[in-house]
């Protein structure tokens, strides 16, 4: 099922124009690509607010219906007030057909180790995305990782995940996704050792050093 947005040209740029637009809950963005000059566009914030709740932004590709032109598009960016979760302002990527994306996707894990299940191990997710290059018609929309088999001290890495074909990791297989520590314990603290009776105790001598001389808003358009 296609993912579906409604969009307007507009022809007004700058923040005054971006500021009514917004008093109007509609919220300014461009569109942009290879095959095409930036063109600045408005999206209704509600229609906008429903869609970012049940999608991956960076990873669906969005049919942005342009006064009933339709563009397939990545949401490349999203620039949101510093305090609050309102959207300020939105940019599109045109996808073009056969040609390739640089998306992040993010690692799932799935499951529960044998380390953590059996031996009190903490499970530490060191990689949450991975950087990949991919064709949007069979972009996966997250990449998942089965952590079952891991004991204590076991560890996951790039090279050992498992990606749908088409996908080209451009992350060093040497990377961490995640690994089994050992259960935290609490430091044990050494009881000093006893003197030995007749011996005498010699005060270390204290060195110390000589002490030196001391001698809000978020853009809100793209032009």
């Amino acid at each position: 099922m296609a993912i579906t947005l409604s969009a307007s040209k507009r022809s007004t740029i700058g923040k005054g124009a971006a500021r009514k637009l917004r008093s109007a809950d509609m919220i300014p963005g461009v569109i942009y690509g290879h095959s095409r000059e930036a063109q600045p566009v408005a999206v209704s914030t509600r229609e906008l607010g429903r869609l970012l709740d049940r999608i991956a932004a960076e990873t669906t590709v969005v049919e942005l219906d342009i006064d009933g032109t339709v563009s397939r598009t990545l949401i490349r960016e999203i620039q949101r007030h510093p305090f609050k979760r309102e959207v300020l302002h939105i940019d599109f990527l045109e996808l073009v057909a056969g040609e390739k994306v640089t998306v992040d996707l993010p690692i799932l894990l799935v499951g529960t180790s044998t380390g953590v299940r059996n031996s009190g191990g903490v499970l530490d997710q060191i990689l949450r995305e991975i950087s990949v290059e991919v064709d949007p018609a069979n972009m996966p929309t997250h990449i998942e990782v089965d952590v079952t088999e891991l004991d204590l001290n076991d560890s996951i890495h790039v090279r050992d995940l498992k990606v749908p074909e088409g996908v080209e990791v451009l992350v060093e297989g040497d990377a961490t996704v995640c690994v089994v520590a050992p259960p935290r314990m609490e430091a044990e603290v050494a009881a000093p050792e006893a003197a030995v009776e007749g011996e005498a105790v010699t005060e270390p001598e204290l060195i110390r050093k000589a002490k030196a001389d001391e001698g809000e808003d978020a853009e809100d358009e793209k032009k």
